[in-house]
């Protein structure tokens, strides 16, 4: 990571004649959103001195306490490679503070800095490597985006039935310029469904990168005359985009998932990890799954998650352990979908694990066969769960959860779950389609 002063960035902007700054942060709901400055207001805005209205953020503030600050974070500096050489487009994310020098509580950049300084205070570091699936639409006339594609390209395909493939390279080089480490790229299982993954590393700056990477994307697609989304399940019949989170543990820079002599080289403080996400991971869908599309990819037959349970053996359970040891041991989650705000899914995947290994909490035995081929008695008896089937349900499993709501904190547990309820009660008195080619005709 690079370590910036305010000198280092003054320099830099002249230098790379820079002529509008972003000061970027993310809303409770993971929508990134930013105030442009130009590079007279820079050494203000290195001052902490920017100020913008948090009642205009849904979820930030009351009214009548609005005012907030924007405190840059040096280390975030970056030029945007797709800007104009002359007076380029330069971004800092920032985190929330209000106007007494207080950290604003619920900005989830604190929230999950928050978690990051419990697990260092029990010795740890937190690793993440996220996998982002995203599809590519054609736009109408119009520039608006459509669920149209003219490929039928599938799994690890290549041009020319990849159509994408042109409009992927860009994003990696892109990506890769503004310091990204890129690990692999391709084609995924659904026609115009694709897949970027990037470097594995500390979970703050992954967190800020899953951010900088859906501009990015969204941003080349735009230039290739198409739409990027990130929803979960755009289209019915086909896969849906999952953003599945690998995820370690370190102490003193060594893997403290590993165990040499465990016959799947985990070791205890693994295993309590596991058992702490399985214990709270019907609340921490209400994070990592947080609209109502997202459950329409839960479902049987599209590859995604529905139970909880993990394995080593079979990709069908929610945590699978992949065969990598040593260096590279580690749990991934594979319910999460990339409409997840990342530093909120971060922050209560972290605090589970972290409460399991402070509680000791086992995990059930493993299953190492298809969860779907299972009976719903063998299912039974194996005490295996499933995950919300709803919004609705998940944000009822949130409530009764207490200790994930304390990752949160009150005021944005509250304002969550008051959003939430209201999304899916708007969701459930629309009309669809499907009702009207269903009913109409017949009643």
């Amino acid at each position: 990571m690079n370590h910036y002063t305010k000198r280092d960035i003054l320099k830099m902007v002249e230098e790379e004649d820079v002529g509008f700054i972003r000061l970027q942060f993310t809303d409770i709901f993971g929508m990134m959103k930013n105030v442009a400055i130009t590079t007279s207001q820079l050494k203000k805005a290195l001052d902490n001195q920017i100020m913008f209205d948090g009642s205009s953020i849904e979820g930030f503030a009351r009214i009548e306490d609005s005012d907030m600050y924007l405190y840059p974070d040096l280390d975030t500096f970056a030029i945007f490679p797709w800007r104009p050489q002359q007076g380029k487009v330069a971004r800092l994310i920032c985190d929330v503070y209000k106007p007494d020098g207080t950290v604003f509580e619920s900005d989830p950049r604190y929230i999950l800095k928050k978690v990051l300084s419990e697990a260092k205070a029990m010795g740890y570091d937190f690793n993440v490597g996220p996998e982002c699936e995203f599809f590519l639409f054609h736009t109408d006339e119009d520039g608006r985006p459509t669920t149209l594609s003219h490929e039928s390209a599938t799994y690890f395909d290549l041009g020319p039935l990849d159509l994408g493939e042109n409009a992927r390279r860009d994003m990696v080089l892109t990506l890769e310029d503004m310091g990204f480490v890129i690990e692999a790229s391709h084609h995924e299982v659904a026609p115009a469904q694709h897949e970027i993954d990037f470097q594995y590393g500390e979970a703050l700056k992954t967190a800020d990168n899953i951010m900088t990477f859906k501009l990015v994307v969204k941003t080349i697609a735009k230039r290739h005359g198409l739409h990027a989304t990130f929803m979960p399940k755009p289209k019915y019949g086909v896969s849906g985009s999952g953003m599945h989170i690998n995820m370690s543990l370190a102490r003193d820079g060594i893997n403290a998932f590993s165990d040499g002599e465990d016959e799947r080289g985990l070791s205890r403080e693994a295993y309590y990890f596991i058992g702490g996400i399985m214990r709270h991971m019907k609340a921490i869908s209400f994070i990592t799954n947080p609209i109502v599309n997202s459950y329409k990819r839960l479902v049987p037959g599209y590859e995604a998650p529905v139970y909880i349970a993990w394995s080593a053996k079979n990709r069908t359970p929610l945590l699978r352990i992949p065969a990598a040891r040593g260096l590279g041991a580690r749990v991934e989650l594979r319910s999460p979908d990339p409409s997840a705000n990342p530093y909120l899914a971060l922050a209560v995947c972290l605090a589970a694990g972290l409460d399991g290994i402070r509680n000791e909490i086992a995990p059930p035995k493993s299953i190492d066969c298809n969860i779907f081929e299972m009976t719903d008695e063998q299912r039974k008896s194996a005490q295996i769960e499933a995950l919300p089937a709803s919004l609705r349900e998940a944000a009822a499993e949130f409530a009764k959860d207490e200790y994930i709501q304390a990752v949160l904190g009150e005021d944005l547990s509250r304002k969550y779950i008051q959003a939430k309820e209201k999304e899916y009660a708007q969701y459930r008195t629309q009309v669809t389609d499907w009702e009207i080619g269903r009913y109409l005709h017949r009643m």
